[in-house]
């Protein structure tokens, strides 16, 4: 109700109730894009751009509100709009870093734990930059960032070597063990 006579004031040329909605509204928004971008993955700055988008879109087609509508509806359908146009561009990916996980996933325990040179024997399987990651993360310790700049090459890329390289090893490792 508040925001409707805000909106009336500030398009009668009163700047401090036009501050004051669009404070209210930047909270408010927070809020729904947070809430509405749980399953999506959008992450804290992805969040802050939505809001910010959907600020401006309001301050660019306030003249479009209908004086004798409530603003929240109208403030919705922008933010929502806003969204979608954000994970349209973000495209279908979900990126969770591996290194957020990799403390809290159970190793198996294995009576047989390889030794160093069985370990380098079948890291051999791995051929290229496959290899190079694979050692550079699991044998010495490097993160996915460090061994990205040092290959030259994206985090994602990274992970998917990482991915595709550990898939490798366990397939060797099976082999091996027969």
């Amino acid at each position: 109700m508040r925001w409707s006579a805000w909106m009336k004031a500030a398009e009668a040329g009163d700047a401090a109730a036009y501050r004051r909605l669009l404070a209210e509204l930047s909270d408010f928004l927070r809020a729904v894009v947070r809430r509405r971008s749980g399953s999506s993955g959008l992450a804290a700055a992805d969040i802050e751009d939505v809001v910010q988008e959907t600020l401006l879109a309001i301050h660019l087609k306030r003249g479009t509100w209908d004086p004798g509508q409530p603003v929240g509806p109208w403030v919705a359908a922008i933010a929502r709009n806003k969204m979608i146009d954000a994970l349209r561009r973000r495209g279908r990916r979900l990126e969770v870093p591996v290194d957020d996980f990799a403390e809290i996933l159970p190793a198996p325990v294995d009576e047989e734990q390889l030794s160093t040179r069985e370990t380098e024997r079948l890291l051999l399987a791995l051929k290229g930059r496959q290899h190079d990651v694979v050692k550079a993360i699991t044998m010495d310790g490097e993160d996915i960032r460090t061994v990205a700049t040092r290959f030259a090459m994206s985090d994602g890329a990274v992970r998917v070597a990482l991915h595709r390289g550990l898939k490798a090893l366990a397939s060797a490792y099976r082999s091996f063990r027969e």
